[in-house]
């Protein structure tokens, strides 16, 4: 008998055989691990999305929330609200003048690569993708030098879950705690010495007199932390890992740096990291035979709307050339990734450094680690061979 566990290993490694069988037979599925529907086309995703006010964010949009998490960030508020917090977020990263990022990334990707020229053989996340990530982070957001490994732990600890329990267990909710205490300590330096980075600005974002509240600032810094170092980084964990599965592709971008757009936006459709997240239905709704009733969980499946032969012709072939428009890899509706520009713009100048100093490279191992995550997925691990 079927089932979709998305707190499986099997699903963690390779959920795209069991998407399949969800778009093609079960399109509503009720998971009873997960206790959520389930949608897999993209249409029905993307139409979920648009709909805020029948599949709302308000209870949380992980498909395992952190506590008290819920009503206060951008991914878990509906508009008004969310449309608030959207402008006061947005205007405090055009404060920040995120173009002038593309520099000091470039110096930071650099010195990243220059590290691993002659190594024949290297973990591409610990030696180069997390690296670049949490640097760029930190600059970006004003958080002080000297934490940037503790920061990246227990970043990739909040996005995980328990595979046996289905839930968040001690260490991931103890490194939310720890990630929201850090926060809070860094918005209090910055309220007193303010500066020209994001967590100066998100304090003192002001719209017709309107603020963020103290809440809405620290758990907002919070998630862009989680967000900015785990989404990233696992986005360019595999864009590195489609290029050195693909050859040909590879081969491509190094020899015409101006692909590399295409090639993210065709990473981000066949392989995002951004893989299922959740909405609370706000009315009984029948789709494809199936009632799902108000208060029910609905997970939408945006690894699986990406791979939908009904949206995108031939969908497991990896094409750079493909130019995928509508993707989901940042999301969709309103609670489309309000940081999408400067992800686009840090992973083509990371890979463009990269490939500079290591040109040629595979995959040196076949089976992977996965990260145990009930939203993301990205390999904990990815080595590399250069040749």
């Amino acid at each position: 008998m079927f089932t979709f566990d998305p707190y499986s290993p099997a699903i963690d490694a390779d959920p795209f055989p069991f998407y399949k069988t969800l778009r093609d037979e079960y399109p509503c599925f009720w998971s009873p691990q997960a206790q959520t529907w389930v949608l897999s086309r993209y249409s029905d995703i993307v139409s979920a999305g648009q709909n805020w006010q029948l599949y709302s964010s308000a209870k949380g949009n992980l498909m395992t929330e952190l506590p008290n998490r819920a009503g206060a960030t951008l991914g878990t508020t509906d508009p008004p609200r969310h449309d608030r917090l959207r402008g006061l977020v947005q205007h405090a990263f055009m404060k920040r003048n995120l173009e002038g990022l593309a520099e000091p990334m470039r110096d930071i990707a650099r010195t990243a690569a220059e590290a691993l020229r002659g190594k024949d053989q290297f973990d591409f996340i610990d030696a180069f993708s997390s690296k670049f990530t949490v640097r760029v982070l930190f600059a970006a957001l004003g958080l002080p030098l000297g934490d940037e490994q503790t920061v990246r732990d227990k970043a990739v600890l909040m996005v995980q879950s328990d595979p046996v329990s289905r839930a968040k267990g001690e260490e991931h909710i103890a490194a939310y705690n720890w990630m929201r205490d850090y926060a809070a300590k860094v918005i209090a330096d910055r309220r007193a010495h303010p500066q020209n980075d994001l967590i100066s600005h998100f304090s003192m974002a002001e719209i017709d007199g309107d603020k963020l509240d103290e809440r809405e600032v620290l758990l907002t810094t919070t998630t862009l932390i989680m967000a900015g170092i785990e989404s990233l980084g696992g986005f360019m964990s595999m864009l590195g890992l489609n290029l050195a599965d693909y050859a040909d592709a590879r081969k491509a971008v190094v020899a015409k740096p101006e692909l590399l757009p295409d090639a993210v936006e065709e990473s981000l459709r066949f392989n995002t990291s951004a893989q299922r997240f959740r909405r609370c239905l706000q009315k009984d709704v029948t789709l494809h035979g199936q009632t799902m009733r108000e208060g029910d969980f609905v997970c939408l499946a945006y690894g699986s709307g990406n791979r939908d032969e009904r949206q995108y012709p031939n969908p497991d072939v990896y094409d750079i050339t493909r130019k995928p428009r509508g993707h989901l890899g940042f999301g969709g509706g309103v609670h489309a990734c309000l940081g999408s520009a400067i992800a686009r713009m840090a992973i083509r100048i990371a890979f463009e450094e990269f490939h500079k100093v290591v040109p040629n490279y595979r995959r040196a191992q076949e089976k992977l680690d996965w990260m145990p995550s009930s939203t993301f997925r990205s390999p904990l691990r990815l080595p590399l061979t250069v040749h």
